[in-house]
């Protein structure tokens, strides 16, 4: 299922983390008109928060209560608290970091957006109903949650991402949280229940990864028969970015671009029958099904069942 709506530029937002794909979603924000004044980020390291005001203009902090609260420098927000907050930390930090800001979402209600791979929302609920000891904080309810998987083109806006929202999220909520990753997402899909998410981890998550793999084999191929390491490597990643544009562009379905650009009994058809001949859709599904597995045994070596977390 898909969602869209504008971007509503007056809601308050706040990161936990500033790192590669939470400073992508800041900059896809930006790209669309979105004020800096209303982007708070919580980012320990010193150094990075200066980055940050430098880059983006948005306001920052080391205190990640006082961004959930909004009560950050000059913030217009004044303690009303943010309307989204974007947890964008690793999943090993991800359980401390959400108890330290339990009291605060608790408070101030916002939709909470987690971009952590492994991470099931049961246990972020939990972890946002308790206090930094475990305990359950009185009066808990649970929270607005939207677990995302956006992919690492968001880095160039080019993302493609999947999202699942709880019973709790409103629509408001689950427009504002959609519309934030639409910002770096070229297309962006909810469904229906929380484990298709390591699906959409496996054909989009690591799917970058596959193009990658075919384009160093392509080039490396050329190379062996005698192409120049610079136009074997050139003439692939173009190729690969302008069947990438054809794909999106045309949206013909992606066995009617192949049959357009292969003869009968001609070099592409020879190469497409010998791919096939050696199992291509056998190794791709296989891949797509071990990333996906993968994805299962994550979320359970994060879950709420071990105190200590999962040995990594």
């Amino acid at each position: 299922m898909s969602l869209t709506g504008k971007l509503d530029t007056s809601k308050r937002i706040t990161f936990i983390g500033g790192g590669n794909m939470g400073a992508a979603i800041i900059g896809g924000l930006l790209a669309n008109g979105y004020p800096p004044t209303n982007i708070t980020v919580s980012e320990p390291n010193e150094a990075s928060r200066t980055n940050l005001e430098k880059q983006f203009g948005v306001l920052t902090t080391a205190d990640n209560n006082a961004a959930v609260a909004y009560t950050t420098g000059n913030s217009d927000g004044k303690g009303q608290g943010a309307h989204l907050v974007m947890l964008a930390v690793k999943p090993q930090i991800m359980r401390d970091v959400a108890r330290g800001i339990a009291q605060a979402v608790q408070k101030h209600k916002p939709v909470v957006v987690t971009i952590a791979a492994g991470i099931m929302l049961k246990d972020l609920a939990t972890w946002l109903s308790t206090g930094a000891d475990g305990s359950q904080l009185p009066g808990a309810t649970a929270p607005s949650l939207v677990r995302v998987m956006p992919n690492t083109p968001s880095l160039v806006l080019e993302g493609a991402a999947g999202l699942y929202a709880t019973n709790e999220v409103s629509e408001d909520q689950k427009t504002l949280a959609y519309n934030v990753l639409s910002a770096v997402s070229k297309c962006a899909y909810w469904v229906d229940r929380e484990e298709l998410l390591d699906v959409v981890t496996a054909v989009s998550g690591s799917g970058p990864a596959y193009f990658f793999l075919m384009v160093e084999c392509l080039a490396k191929s050329g190379i062996n028969l005698g192409l120049p390491s610079d136009v074997a490597y050139g003439l692939a990643r173009q190729t690969c970015m302008g069947a990438g544009k054809m794909l999106v562009d045309q949206k013909e379905d992606p066995s009617e671009l192949r049959r357009k650009v292969t003869s009968p009994n001609g070099t592409t058809h020879a190469a497409v029958e010998s791919m096939l001949a050696s199992g291509i859709r056998d190794t791709v599904d296989k891949a797509v099904v071990a990333a996906t597995k993968r994805g299962e045994e994550l979320g359970k070596m994060f879950s709420n069942t071990s105190d200590t977390g999962p040995k990594l």
